[in-house]
């Protein structure tokens, strides 16, 4: 059963407060909220550095698959295509970080459809790559190169035509809810609880990483530690 929003704030004043002390007592639900919503963007952000290559990228290893998949999702590309280049025009709004892109392609002398491996290139070297013979798109080795700019995707053809481009990327996780809390930012008041999203296990770590955001505020310097010891070791 998932770790409900009850028993999250138990949790969190259980590592602040030890629930015999009322010396904690003021944190209000709307700190719970934003300190476990900023822990779990750092937390992802932690997950998805590095390099598979060197053993500590996204998909390193069974745990970090197991951990991220539920954010793991496909968007289809519409957008317009250009004399060497189509552009994606639904860059998607929650979006965390890059994946990967997939297209098929077609050409002049061959209709039906074939995959292309598409690499994520650097804009400031475009125009290297598009006269370098053996990097440019090309159609008979089935590959070509992306960019990324201004919220936009790019992927370069030269002599072929872009069919089905698809983003893979890492969303933003669900950012947690507490029946009837105020939100001090937009004055707007949750109507219903809104859940973690993650495996409790997972849950758990959060909740360490928050509880020592919310020490840090108010100067509690051990618990401050506490947290993100627990929160690192268990990476």
């Amino acid at each position: 059963m998932a770790i409900n929003n009850t028993t999250l704030q138990i949790k969190f004043k259980q590592r602040l407060n030890k629930l015999a002390s009322n010396d904690y007592d003021n944190i209000e639900c709307w700190q719970i909220i934003e300190a476990f919503n900023k822990a779990q963007i750092e937390w992802c952000r932690r997950q998805l550095h590095g390099s598979n290559v060197f053993k500590e990228g996204d998909e390193a290893s069974k745990r970090r698959i197991d951990d991220l998949q539920p954010l793991l999702v496909r968007q289809i590309l519409t957008g317009v295509n250009n004399a060497d280049h189509f552009e994606g025009n639904n860059f998607p709004v929650d979006y965390l970080e890059y994946k990967r892109v997939s297209i098929n392609a077609t050409n002049d002398c061959c209709t039906t459809e074939r995959s292309m491996t598409v690499y994520l290139a650097e804009e400031a070297n475009v125009d290297l790559i598009m006269r370098d013979p053996l990097k440019r798109p090309d159609f008979e080795w089935g590959e070509t190169f992306c960019t990324m700019q201004q919220n936009t995707i790019r992927v370069y053809h030269r002599d072929f035509n872009i069919v089905s481009p698809t983003l893979t990327y890492y969303r933003r996780p669900r950012m947690i809810e507490i029946a009837n809390c105020v939100d001090p930012y937009t004055q707007q008041t949750s109507g219903s609880d809104v859940t973690c999203e993650f495996k409790d296990d997972v849950v758990e770590l959060i909740i360490d990483e928050a509880v020592s955001i919310i020490a840090g505020d108010i100067e509690a310097v051990s618990q401050a530690m506490r947290g993100t010891q627990s929160a690192e070791k268990n990476n």
